[in-house]
């Protein structure tokens, strides 16, 4: 979940990874981490004798795997409810403060462990019988925890919910057509309605996506770094011993996963508390470059990401960084004051802004909308050949089966095993409409029901969209989608009642694309640990469930003990000022867009679709050097930093794999995954030191020579 489950600007938190190949599946231009079922992985055998391949899941054979009701358990959800309310207060101390919320996905697993630990150390002191801390336990639990927190997020407490406030009206003191006076356009913070409107809105996602859960962890094989690191670091808690390849890849994720944390501690000292400090913010490229977004951030997050992905995929963020934020940007930049006002705050959509915004919607829409088609034209297809044809292909045989793939068919079964019935999504996604168009307008006078019903029909589109783009990236482009719809309502409802109309969009897109990501990632965790989809499924539900009590509710104690919003106070709430402003822009409709907009737009989004079609018909060996567009956007908005360190993993990546394949191919996940945990454990700490008000020491800045000789004290 990082950026803009990471950042408004763009971890969540947050970088799976596949290309488009011929057939149904995804093809890869390298080993999917996230699988480990890697037919050609191979390791010299110890008796001298041929070549035979190895693999974690190896160590889990002797085991049997609980059925789904036994992985969800009262302890888990009691400790679940707990590191829920706590990384909710995280979550909205950040949110209202700097706005960057990183992935604790990570963390939650970690301290999912580490609870269940003490409670059974606690429980055989007391003389107390408990059962077998399982990783599919594990799982569940950092799935329960990542669906509560998630809403203190993508239920806009620091974003579109306070920027309806009357206090963020007179902060914005603008008398732009929009906000005209009255309270048609503000309402005010309310722990009642606020706790319905979560009620009503937070579930519609994970009922949305549901359904593709084969296509995107099976047949697409995207990766989802976050998720693959989550199940990985599970794995390595729960591993038994007498495997030897399991015991050198725990080894190997500790040394890693050490290393990340205290390079994120060290880093922490430099990090001051001004917008520019540390090494977050060094210009390896340059200043000119820096202020263009072109730098190595010193990430080991992304760093791990690289490497967990595919080296097209990292190949195309590269690339789609190097044409927005080295050609495009500049250029259009170049007509400030003719294509747009100049001057204007780099959030205006009337500027700059607007096309970042904009042209990164249009690409990913366009790749999303043809997958999306894709897929559904040869489900159906599938669908019909099957009900036809009166011969059954043949099931392998699992004992003739190599380790390697006896593994993966073990973990497919698992993950097919339990379905979740189709009929439970549509009558859920179906039912949880229904109410929403019935209670929304009751919460938001101005909004119309078909305004939701709209929402609706277009909603499953954009959750597969984004979860599809966090597979490539790991970045959750949430509230993108919800800047849409807050654009297009608002514009359609005009001055009466837009912002208002607008926001309350935004409020019900944003839920609905961030939930559906999570869940399939949290699916990818599930799959590497042989969780039932059911109790993810499940788990999902119960920390939704407890995401619409806890979010609100500790959102509720910050708005009353300290001054929310005041703009010389602690908690400046920097968001609900920037959604309001867009809000009221919106209401203005595309004539407020910047000149030439719409037309870039129409030819990325064309674009974006033929690229799909070269790489569907080209032949393999041409289409596999083709760039994702769905990876090239992301980029567009949110900067071209993190696509340097990704860049960087994929190098090390590569060099791994020229010196010795067959190691690579079995250590890289587990270096990857102690990257990127290293540096997500480390927002536990840091958050506690925020929360207490310690601040890091020192602020490490750059200047220009020119600039430095000019600073007082300075030779």
């Amino acid at each position: 979940m990082a950026g803009e489950r990471g950042g408004e600007g763009g971890p969540v938190r947050r970088p799976g990874h596949g290309a488009h190949g011929d057939g149904d599946t995804m093809d890869t231009n390298a080993t999917v981490a996230g699988d480990l079922h890697i037919s050609d992985l191979t390791v010299p055998n110890h008796h001298g004798l041929k070549d035979a391949p190895v693999s974690l899941e190896d160590a889990y054979m002797g085991l049997e795997v609980p059925p789904w009701s036994e992985q969800i358990t009262v302890r888990g959800l009691v400790v679940s409810f707990v590191l829920g309310a706590l990384f909710c207060i995280i979550t909205h101390k950040l949110n209202l403060t700097v706005g960057i919320i990183p992935s604790l996905n990570i963390s939650a697993g970690l301290l999912g462990f580490f609870f269940i630990r003490m409670w059974n150390s606690l429980s055989s002191m007391l003389g107390l019988i408990t059962k077998p801390f399982t990783r599919q336990e594990n799982t569940v639990i950092q799935t329960c925890v990542v669906s509560c927190y998630g809403l203190a997020f993508s239920g806009g407490f620091g974003s579109y919910l306070l920027s309806m406030a009357q206090m963020t009206h007179d902060r914005v003191n603008t008398r732009a057509p929009g906000d005209i006076p009255g309270n048609e356009n503000v309402k005010n913070p309310d722990l009642g309605w606020m706790m319905g409107f979560m009620f009503t809105v937070s579930f519609v996602g994970i009922f949305s996506i549901v359904l593709l859960r084969k296509i995107m962890i099976i047949d697409y094989r995207l990766v989802y770094p976050s998720g693959t690191a989550t199940g990985i670091l599970i794995n390595s808690f729960h591993t038994p011993g007498g495997v030897e390849i399991a015991k050198k890849q725990v080894k190997c994720l500790g040394k890693w996963f050490t290393i990340s944390f205290f390079w994120s501690f060290f880093k922490w000292f430099f990090s001051g508390i001004g917008e520019s400090c540390g090494f977050g913010n060094f210009p390896t490229l340059g200043l000119k470059a820096y202020h263009n977004m072109m730098y190595f951030d010193f990430s080991l997050t992304y760093v791990g990401a690289g490497i967990i992905c595919p080296h097209i995929v990292n190949f195309s963020v590269l690339l789609g960084a190097i044409l927005s934020w080295g050609l495009m940007w500049p250029l259009i930049s170049n007509n400030e004051g003719d294509w747009y006002p100049a001057g204007l705050k780099s959030s205006d959509f009337r500027g700059l802004y607007g096309y970042k915004v904009f042209t990164a919607i249009a690409v990913i829409l366009g790749d999303g909308l043809y997958n999306f088609v894709k897929i559904a034209y040869k489900s159906s297809r599938n669908m019909y050949i099957q009900r036809n044809s009166r011969n059954q292909l043949p099931v392998a045989n699992a004992d003739k089966l190599d380790p390697l793939e006896r593994d993966h068919a073990r973990r497919v079964e698992i993950f097919m095993k339990e379905r979740i019935p189709t009929w439970v999504a549509v009558t859920g996604y179906i039912c949880l409409a229904v109410i929403s168009i019935i209670v929304i307008p009751f919460i938001f006078t101005p909004v119309k029901w078909y305004y939701v019903l709209i929402v609706y029909f277009i909603a499953p589109v954009l959750a597969f969209c984004n979860a599809y783009g966090m597979g490539l990236t790991d970045w959750s482009l949430a509230s993108t989608y919800g800047k849409l719809a807050l654009f297009i309502f608002g514009a359609w409802a005009g001055t009466h009642g837009g912002v208002l109309v607008g926001l309350a969009m935004c409020g019900v897109m944003m839920p609905i694309a961030s939930t559906a990501a999570d869940l399939m990632q949290d699916f990818k965790t599930g799959y590497l640990t042989l969780s039932s989809p059911r109790s993810m499924f499940i788990s999902q539900l119960i920390g939704c469930l407890m995401g619409c009590i806890l979010a609100p509710t500790t959102f509720w104690l910050f708005y009353k003990a300290f001054p929310i919003g005041d703009p010389n106070g602690l908690y400046k709430a920097p968001y609900a000022v920037v959604y309001r402003s867009m809000a009221l822009i919106g209401v203005e409709g595309f004539n407020a867009l910047p000149a030439h907009c719409l037309q870039i737009c129409y030819g990325l989004f064309a674009a974006a679709i033929l690229i799909n079609l070269l790489r569907d018909y080209l032949p393999k060996r041409i289409s596999q050097y083709i760039p994702i567009p769905m990876a090239m956007a992301i980029p567009f908005y949110i900067g071209g930093y993190f696509a340097i360190d990704m860049f960087i993993g994929t190098v090390i990546r590569f060099a791994y794999e020229k010196i010795n394949k067959a190691k690579s191919d079995v250590m890289s996940p587990a270096i990857a995954a102690g990257l990127i945990c290293g540096d997500g454990v480390w927002t536990i700490p840091s958050a506690i030191l925020a929360l207490s008000g310690v601040n890091p020491p020192l602020c490490m800045y750059f200047y220009t020579a020119k600039a430095a000789n000019a600073l007082p004290g300075s030779y």
